[in-house]
Protein backbone atom coordinates (compact mmCIF):
# COMPACT_ATOMS: atom_id res chain seq x y z
CA UNK A 1 0.00 0.00 0.00
CA UNK A 2 2.85 2.61 0.97
CA UNK A 3 4.05 1.63 -2.87
CA UNK A 4 0.96 2.80 -4.40
CA UNK A 5 2.15 6.63 -5.90
CA UNK A 6 5.46 5.40 -6.82
CA UNK A 7 5.32 3.41 -10.11
CA UNK A 8 8.73 2.06 -10.64
CA UNK A 9 8.48 0.15 -7.24
CA UNK A 10 5.04 -1.45 -8.11
CA UNK A 11 6.43 -2.59 -11.49
CA UNK A 12 8.91 -4.10 -9.71
CA UNK A 13 6.99 -5.76 -6.75
CA UNK A 14 4.69 -7.43 -9.88
CA UNK A 15 7.63 -8.20 -12.29
CA UNK A 16 9.60 -9.52 -8.76
CA UNK A 17 6.75 -12.08 -7.51
CA UNK A 18 3.42 -12.25 -10.58
CA UNK A 19 1.01 -14.44 -8.02
CA UNK A 20 1.97 -12.55 -4.84
CA UNK A 21 1.71 -9.07 -5.81
CA UNK A 22 -1.87 -10.10 -7.57
CA UNK A 23 -3.07 -11.82 -4.48
CA UNK A 24 -1.51 -8.88 -2.30
CA UNK A 25 -3.47 -6.35 -4.86
CA UNK A 26 -6.36 -7.69 -4.66
CA UNK A 27 -6.63 -8.16 -0.90
CA UNK A 28 -6.14 -4.55 0.02
CA UNK A 29 -7.54 -2.95 -3.16
CA UNK A 30 -10.83 -2.42 -1.78
CA UNK A 31 -9.32 -0.06 0.97
CA UNK A 32 -7.29 1.97 -1.60
CA UNK A 33 -10.34 1.72 -4.75
CA UNK A 34 -10.51 5.29 -4.88
CA UNK A 35 -7.27 5.93 -5.83
CA UNK A 36 -6.10 6.54 -9.66
CA UNK A 37 -3.07 4.56 -9.55
CA UNK A 38 -5.30 1.47 -7.96
CA UNK A 39 -7.45 1.70 -10.81
CA UNK A 40 -5.01 1.45 -13.01
CA UNK A 41 -3.49 -1.38 -11.93
CA UNK A 42 -7.13 -2.73 -11.39
CA UNK A 43 -7.79 -2.63 -15.24
CA UNK A 44 -4.56 -4.05 -15.94
CA UNK A 45 -4.80 -7.63 -13.95
CA UNK A 46 -8.65 -7.87 -14.71
CA UNK A 47 -7.30 -7.75 -18.61
CA UNK A 48 -4.37 -10.20 -18.08
CA UNK A 49 -6.89 -12.45 -16.21
CA UNK A 50 -9.59 -12.22 -19.07
CA UNK A 51 -6.39 -13.01 -21.76
CA UNK A 52 -5.43 -15.97 -19.73
CA UNK A 53 -8.90 -17.75 -19.37
CA UNK A 54 -8.62 -17.28 -23.58
CA UNK A 55 -5.41 -18.86 -23.61
CA UNK A 56 -6.33 -21.52 -21.56
CA UNK A 57 -9.14 -22.80 -23.47
CA UNK A 58 -7.80 -22.44 -27.12
CA UNK A 59 -4.07 -23.48 -25.99
CA UNK A 60 -1.97 -26.40 -25.36
CA UNK A 61 -3.41 -27.04 -21.68
CA UNK A 62 -6.33 -28.21 -22.46
CA UNK A 63 -4.61 -30.64 -24.53
CA UNK A 64 -2.28 -31.69 -21.63
CA UNK A 65 -5.00 -31.71 -19.36
CA UNK A 66 -7.33 -34.02 -21.63
CA UNK A 67 -3.75 -36.93 -21.60
CA UNK A 68 -2.94 -36.52 -17.99
CA UNK A 69 -6.66 -37.28 -17.31
CA UNK A 70 -6.91 -39.97 -20.35
CA UNK A 71 -3.17 -41.30 -18.08
CA UNK A 72 -4.80 -41.30 -14.87
CA UNK A 73 -7.67 -43.16 -16.15
CA UNK A 74 -5.70 -45.77 -17.73
CA UNK A 75 -3.84 -45.81 -14.84
CA UNK A 76 -6.45 -46.44 -11.95
CA UNK A 77 -8.16 -49.40 -14.47
CA UNK A 78 -5.38 -51.34 -14.96
CA UNK A 79 -6.66 -54.33 -13.13
CA UNK A 80 -9.49 -54.18 -15.68
CA UNK A 81 -6.77 -54.03 -18.77
CA UNK A 82 -4.58 -56.64 -17.89
CA UNK A 83 -4.27 -59.48 -15.17
CA UNK A 84 -3.67 -58.03 -12.21
CA UNK A 85 -5.15 -59.59 -8.51
CA UNK A 86 -6.95 -56.83 -6.59
CA UNK A 87 -6.78 -58.65 -3.43
CA UNK A 88 -3.24 -57.27 -2.97
CA UNK A 89 -4.96 -53.97 -2.55
CA UNK A 90 -3.87 -52.11 -5.85
CA UNK A 91 -6.61 -49.30 -5.24
CA UNK A 92 -5.47 -48.62 -1.83
CA UNK A 93 -1.46 -48.76 -2.62
CA UNK A 94 -1.77 -47.07 -5.82
CA UNK A 95 -4.98 -44.68 -6.04
CA UNK A 96 -3.58 -41.37 -4.29
CA UNK A 97 -0.44 -41.98 -5.82
CA UNK A 98 -2.17 -41.79 -9.51
CA UNK A 99 -3.80 -38.70 -8.43
CA UNK A 100 -0.64 -36.72 -7.20
CA UNK A 101 1.10 -38.17 -10.53
CA UNK A 102 -1.50 -36.34 -12.76
CA UNK A 103 -0.83 -33.19 -10.55
CA UNK A 104 2.35 -33.19 -10.93
CA UNK A 105 2.81 -34.19 -14.71
CA UNK A 106 -0.11 -31.61 -15.27
CA UNK A 107 2.10 -28.80 -13.14
CA UNK A 108 5.16 -29.66 -15.23
CA UNK A 109 3.41 -29.87 -18.88
CA UNK A 110 1.70 -26.47 -18.51
CA UNK A 111 4.51 -24.75 -18.01
CA UNK A 112 6.26 -23.24 -20.94
CA UNK A 113 9.48 -25.44 -20.46
CA UNK A 114 10.10 -28.32 -18.80
CA UNK A 115 13.49 -28.50 -16.71
CA UNK A 116 15.13 -31.94 -17.42
CA UNK A 117 16.89 -32.01 -13.93
CA UNK A 118 13.47 -31.70 -12.00
CA UNK A 119 11.57 -34.06 -14.33
CA UNK A 120 14.02 -36.78 -13.53
CA UNK A 121 13.80 -36.27 -9.75
CA UNK A 122 10.15 -36.19 -9.94
CA UNK A 123 9.59 -39.36 -12.56
CA UNK A 124 12.84 -41.71 -10.60
CA UNK A 125 10.79 -40.46 -7.36
CA UNK A 126 7.48 -41.32 -8.37
CA UNK A 127 9.10 -45.01 -10.11
CA UNK A 128 10.55 -46.16 -7.07
CA UNK A 129 7.68 -45.30 -4.48
CA UNK A 130 5.06 -46.98 -7.04
CA UNK A 131 8.03 -50.10 -6.85
CA UNK A 132 8.38 -49.55 -3.38
CA UNK A 133 4.88 -49.73 -2.42
CA UNK A 134 3.17 -52.38 -4.43
CA UNK A 135 6.47 -54.99 -3.76
CA UNK A 136 5.04 -54.16 -0.04
CA UNK A 137 3.26 -58.04 1.16
CA UNK A 138 -0.32 -57.43 1.29
CA UNK A 139 -1.37 -60.67 3.00
CA UNK A 140 -1.46 -59.75 6.73
CA UNK A 141 -2.91 -56.73 8.74
CA UNK A 142 0.90 -55.29 9.02
CA UNK A 143 0.39 -51.79 10.97
CA UNK A 144 3.66 -50.78 9.53
CA UNK A 145 2.37 -51.14 5.71
CA UNK A 146 -1.05 -49.66 6.73
CA UNK A 147 1.14 -46.98 8.09
CA UNK A 148 3.43 -46.71 4.60
CA UNK A 149 0.01 -46.45 2.63
CA UNK A 150 -1.29 -43.34 4.36
CA UNK A 151 2.56 -41.14 4.59
CA UNK A 152 3.68 -42.29 1.09
CA UNK A 153 1.43 -40.21 -0.39
CA UNK A 154 1.82 -37.29 1.75
CA UNK A 155 5.35 -37.58 0.69
CA UNK A 156 4.60 -37.23 -2.96
CA UNK A 157 2.47 -34.23 -2.09
CA UNK A 158 5.76 -33.23 -0.92
CA UNK A 159 6.77 -33.64 -4.73
CA UNK A 160 3.69 -31.80 -6.39
CA UNK A 161 4.85 -29.39 -4.02
CA UNK A 162 8.10 -28.57 -5.51
CA UNK A 163 7.35 -28.64 -8.26
CA UNK A 164 4.24 -26.20 -8.15
CA UNK A 165 7.08 -23.70 -6.50
CA UNK A 166 9.81 -25.18 -9.68
CA UNK A 167 11.69 -26.44 -6.85
CA UNK A 168 12.72 -23.30 -5.21
CA UNK A 169 13.18 -24.16 -2.11
CA UNK A 170 14.21 -21.06 0.04
CA UNK A 171 11.18 -18.79 -1.35
CA UNK A 172 8.55 -19.24 1.67
CA UNK A 173 6.16 -17.32 -0.33
CA UNK A 174 6.07 -19.53 -2.97
CA UNK A 175 5.38 -22.09 -0.19
CA UNK A 176 2.17 -20.40 1.03
CA UNK A 177 0.84 -19.82 -2.40
CA UNK A 178 1.24 -23.71 -2.67
CA UNK A 179 -1.00 -24.03 0.33
CA UNK A 180 -3.59 -21.35 -0.50
CA UNK A 181 -3.61 -23.46 -4.32
CA UNK A 182 -4.46 -26.86 -2.02
CA UNK A 183 -6.99 -24.91 -0.29
CA UNK A 184 -8.57 -23.81 -3.78
CA UNK A 185 -8.10 -27.11 -5.19
CA UNK A 186 -9.86 -28.73 -2.48
CA UNK A 187 -12.78 -26.38 -2.83
CA UNK A 188 -13.04 -26.74 -6.52
CA UNK A 189 -12.86 -30.70 -6.40
CA UNK A 190 -16.09 -30.29 -3.60
CA UNK A 191 -17.63 -28.51 -6.10
CA UNK A 192 -17.05 -30.74 -9.03
CA UNK A 193 -17.88 -33.67 -7.01
CA UNK A 194 -20.94 -32.38 -6.17
CA UNK A 195 -21.84 -31.41 -9.40
CA UNK A 196 -20.89 -35.18 -10.65
CA UNK A 197 -23.12 -36.50 -8.20
CA UNK A 198 -26.13 -34.62 -9.31
CA UNK A 199 -25.16 -35.31 -13.27
CA UNK A 200 -24.63 -39.14 -12.08
CA UNK A 201 -28.28 -39.44 -10.04
CA UNK A 202 -29.54 -37.47 -13.38
CA UNK A 203 -27.77 -39.27 -15.98
CA UNK A 204 -29.25 -42.86 -14.03
CA UNK A 205 -32.49 -41.77 -13.38
CA UNK A 206 -32.82 -41.25 -16.86
CA UNK A 207 -31.71 -44.36 -18.71
CA UNK A 208 -33.67 -45.81 -16.25
CA UNK A 209 -36.64 -44.19 -17.43
CA UNK A 210 -36.54 -46.15 -20.66
CA UNK A 211 -35.21 -49.28 -19.22
CA UNK A 212 -31.57 -48.93 -19.60
CA UNK A 213 -29.26 -49.78 -16.90
CA UNK A 214 -25.97 -47.85 -16.90
CA UNK A 215 -25.57 -47.91 -13.36
CA UNK A 216 -22.66 -50.70 -13.85
CA UNK A 217 -20.86 -48.88 -16.25
CA UNK A 218 -20.84 -45.41 -14.59
CA UNK A 219 -19.87 -46.56 -11.48
CA UNK A 220 -17.40 -48.61 -12.93
CA UNK A 221 -15.80 -46.17 -15.61
CA UNK A 222 -17.34 -42.92 -15.01
CA UNK A 223 -16.85 -42.28 -11.07
CA UNK A 224 -13.32 -43.85 -11.30
CA UNK A 225 -12.16 -42.62 -13.62
CA UNK A 226 -13.96 -38.92 -12.53
CA UNK A 227 -12.36 -39.48 -9.23
CA UNK A 228 -8.75 -39.26 -10.22
CA UNK A 229 -9.34 -36.76 -12.80
CA UNK A 230 -11.01 -34.13 -10.98
CA UNK A 231 -8.08 -32.97 -8.72
CA UNK A 232 -6.31 -32.22 -11.75
CA UNK A 233 -9.31 -30.48 -13.43
CA UNK A 234 -9.69 -28.25 -10.48
CA UNK A 235 -5.88 -27.42 -10.47
CA UNK A 236 -6.70 -26.38 -14.70
CA UNK A 237 -9.66 -24.40 -14.12
CA UNK A 238 -7.69 -22.33 -11.05
CA UNK A 239 -4.87 -21.93 -13.92
CA UNK A 240 -7.75 -20.85 -15.87
CA UNK A 241 -9.52 -18.87 -13.84
CA UNK A 242 -6.97 -17.55 -11.37
CA UNK A 243 -9.94 -15.67 -9.28
CA UNK A 244 -12.25 -18.46 -9.18
CA UNK A 245 -12.67 -19.51 -5.65
CA UNK A 246 -10.53 -15.92 -3.91
CA UNK A 247 -13.72 -15.38 -2.82
CA UNK A 248 -14.86 -18.10 -1.07
CA UNK A 249 -11.88 -19.20 0.40
CA UNK A 250 -11.78 -16.17 2.19
CA UNK A 251 -15.64 -16.34 3.30
CA UNK A 252 -14.74 -20.07 4.65
CA UNK A 253 -11.77 -18.14 6.48
CA UNK A 254 -13.90 -15.61 7.97
CA UNK A 255 -16.74 -17.78 9.39
CA UNK A 256 -15.28 -21.09 10.28
CA UNK A 257 -12.32 -19.40 12.25
CA UNK A 258 -14.44 -18.08 15.08
CA UNK A 259 -16.83 -20.76 14.08
CA UNK A 260 -14.81 -23.70 15.11
CA UNK A 261 -12.84 -21.85 18.17
CA UNK A 262 -16.20 -21.88 19.98
CA UNK A 263 -17.20 -25.32 19.18
CA UNK A 264 -13.74 -26.44 20.25
CA UNK A 265 -13.87 -24.57 23.78
CA UNK A 266 -17.45 -26.22 23.93
CA UNK A 267 -16.19 -29.28 22.90
CA UNK A 268 -13.14 -29.64 25.77
CA UNK A 269 -15.74 -28.10 28.42
CA UNK A 270 -18.24 -30.84 27.46
CA UNK A 271 -15.22 -33.31 28.00
CA UNK A 272 -14.42 -32.29 31.20
CA UNK A 273 -18.55 -32.26 32.58
CA UNK A 274 -19.07 -35.82 31.31
CA UNK A 275 -15.73 -37.42 32.32
CA UNK A 276 -15.03 -38.45 29.01
CA UNK A 277 -11.48 -39.06 28.08
CA UNK A 278 -8.92 -40.53 25.81
CA UNK A 279 -6.49 -42.31 27.94
CA UNK A 280 -8.54 -45.53 28.15
CA UNK A 281 -10.43 -44.73 24.79
CA UNK A 282 -8.79 -45.56 21.35
CA UNK A 283 -11.10 -44.44 19.43
CA UNK A 284 -11.49 -41.40 21.03
CA UNK A 285 -7.92 -40.65 20.95
CA UNK A 286 -8.63 -40.80 16.96
CA UNK A 287 -11.30 -38.75 16.88
CA UNK A 288 -9.17 -36.25 19.00
CA UNK A 289 -5.98 -36.82 16.57
CA UNK A 290 -9.07 -36.28 13.58
CA UNK A 291 -9.78 -33.37 14.92
CA UNK A 292 -6.42 -32.01 15.35
CA UNK A 293 -5.33 -32.54 12.19
CA UNK A 294 -8.90 -30.35 10.83
CA UNK A 295 -8.22 -27.85 12.95
CA UNK A 296 -4.11 -27.31 12.22
CA UNK A 297 -5.48 -27.06 8.31
CA UNK A 298 -8.07 -24.39 9.10
CA UNK A 299 -5.12 -22.44 11.04
CA UNK A 300 -3.34 -22.57 8.03
CA UNK A 301 -5.78 -21.98 5.52
CA UNK A 302 -7.15 -18.85 7.36
CA UNK A 303 -3.68 -17.40 8.00
CA UNK A 304 -2.74 -17.69 4.23
CA UNK A 305 -6.22 -15.51 4.08
CA UNK A 306 -5.58 -12.88 6.50
CA UNK A 307 -4.57 -9.19 5.40
CA UNK A 308 -5.36 -5.92 5.26
CA UNK A 309 -7.84 -4.41 8.19
CA UNK A 310 -8.83 -7.90 9.12
CA UNK A 311 -5.86 -9.37 9.91
CA UNK A 312 -5.60 -8.06 13.11
CA UNK A 313 -9.29 -9.32 14.15
CA UNK A 314 -8.41 -12.23 12.90
CA UNK A 315 -5.14 -12.96 14.41
CA UNK A 316 -7.03 -12.48 17.31
CA UNK A 317 -9.07 -15.27 16.76
CA UNK A 318 -6.78 -17.23 15.37
CA UNK A 319 -4.45 -16.83 18.07
CA UNK A 320 -7.27 -17.82 20.54
CA UNK A 321 -7.94 -21.40 18.14
CA UNK A 322 -4.39 -22.21 18.03
CA UNK A 323 -4.10 -21.90 22.00
CA UNK A 324 -7.60 -24.28 22.41
CA UNK A 325 -5.67 -26.33 19.54
CA UNK A 326 -2.61 -26.84 21.98
CA UNK A 327 -4.45 -27.51 24.89
CA UNK A 328 -6.01 -30.44 22.63
CA UNK A 329 -2.73 -31.79 21.44
CA UNK A 330 -1.24 -31.59 25.11
CA UNK A 331 -4.17 -34.05 26.04
CA UNK A 332 -3.54 -36.00 22.84
CA UNK A 333 0.05 -36.59 23.98
CA UNK A 334 -0.37 -37.20 27.48
CA UNK A 335 -3.16 -39.92 26.52
CA UNK A 336 -0.71 -41.15 23.64
CA UNK A 337 2.03 -41.38 26.79
CA UNK A 338 -0.12 -43.13 29.08
CA UNK A 339 -1.25 -45.61 26.82
CA UNK A 340 2.69 -46.73 25.70
CA UNK A 341 3.02 -46.76 29.32
CA UNK A 342 -0.02 -49.54 29.65
CA UNK A 343 0.10 -51.38 26.26
CA UNK A 344 3.72 -50.76 25.25
CA UNK A 345 5.13 -49.49 22.09
CA UNK A 346 3.86 -50.31 19.03
CA UNK A 347 4.35 -48.43 15.43
CA UNK A 348 1.14 -47.32 15.30
CA UNK A 349 1.28 -45.35 18.69
CA UNK A 350 4.90 -44.58 17.95
CA UNK A 351 3.43 -42.77 14.56
CA UNK A 352 1.17 -40.74 16.22
CA UNK A 353 3.22 -39.70 19.42
CA UNK A 354 5.98 -37.93 16.75
CA UNK A 355 2.66 -36.54 14.53
CA UNK A 356 1.43 -34.68 18.38
CA UNK A 357 4.85 -33.63 18.55
CA UNK A 358 5.46 -32.05 15.61
CA UNK A 359 2.36 -30.58 15.81
CA UNK A 360 3.09 -29.23 19.03
CA UNK A 361 6.22 -27.68 18.11
CA UNK A 362 4.72 -25.85 15.13
CA UNK A 363 1.72 -24.95 16.71
CA UNK A 364 3.94 -23.05 19.57
CA UNK A 365 5.75 -21.10 16.74
CA UNK A 366 2.21 -20.51 14.98
CA UNK A 367 1.01 -19.15 18.44
CA UNK A 368 3.88 -16.50 19.65
CA UNK A 369 3.81 -15.28 16.22
CA UNK A 370 0.27 -15.03 16.02
CA UNK A 371 0.72 -12.92 19.25
CA UNK A 372 3.15 -10.61 18.06
CA UNK A 373 0.57 -9.83 15.19
CA UNK A 374 -2.50 -9.23 17.98
CA UNK A 375 -0.01 -7.15 19.83
CA UNK A 376 0.73 -5.13 17.00
CA UNK A 377 4.80 -6.36 16.55
CA UNK A 378 4.45 -7.91 13.61
CA UNK A 379 2.29 -9.08 10.79
CA UNK A 380 0.61 -12.21 8.68
CA UNK A 381 3.88 -12.69 6.84
CA UNK A 382 5.76 -13.72 10.24
CA UNK A 383 3.05 -16.33 10.40
CA UNK A 384 3.47 -17.99 7.19
CA UNK A 385 7.13 -17.94 7.69
CA UNK A 386 6.45 -19.86 10.80
CA UNK A 387 3.75 -22.46 8.72
CA UNK A 388 5.63 -22.99 5.21
CA UNK A 389 9.37 -23.05 7.40
CA UNK A 390 8.04 -26.05 9.12
CA UNK A 391 6.78 -27.72 5.89
CA UNK A 392 9.61 -30.19 5.53
CA UNK A 393 9.91 -31.06 9.01
CA UNK A 394 6.77 -33.08 7.96
CA UNK A 395 8.05 -34.44 5.05
CA UNK A 396 11.17 -35.91 7.19
CA UNK A 397 8.68 -37.34 9.32
CA UNK A 398 6.61 -39.05 6.44
CA UNK A 399 9.84 -40.49 4.85
CA UNK A 400 10.67 -41.68 7.65
CA UNK A 401 7.37 -43.77 8.40
CA UNK A 402 7.17 -44.42 4.55
CA UNK A 403 10.43 -46.08 4.32
CA UNK A 404 12.02 -46.73 7.38
CA UNK A 405 9.11 -47.94 10.11
CA UNK A 406 8.92 -51.29 7.58
CA UNK A 407 13.13 -51.58 8.33
CA UNK A 408 12.53 -50.94 12.15
CA UNK A 409 9.80 -52.87 13.16
CA UNK A 410 9.20 -55.29 10.34
CA UNK A 411 5.87 -56.15 8.59
CA UNK A 412 4.14 -56.47 11.78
Amino acid sequence: MNAINNPEMLEGLYRSDKKAFVRAFRNIYPEISGNATAGFWKARLDYEERGAVKIGFTGRNFLFLILVCAVCGILIKLPDIIPIDTSFHFYQKNAAIIVLFGLVAYTMLSRGSVNIRHWLITKVTFIISLLYINLLPSDNASDTITLAYLHLPLLLWYIWGLTYIEFDFKDLSKRMDFLRHNGDVVILFAIIALSGGLLTALTIGLFSAIDINVERFYSEYVIIIGAVSAPVVASYVLGVFPGVTSKTASIIANIFSPLVLITLTGYLIGMAITGKDPYDDREFLLVFNCLLIGVMALIVFAVSESSGKLARFRGVILFLLSAVTLIVDMIALTAILYRLSEFGFTPNRIAVLGFNILVFGNLISISARLLRVVTGKSDMGSVEGAIAGYLPVYAVWAFLISFGFPLLFGMR
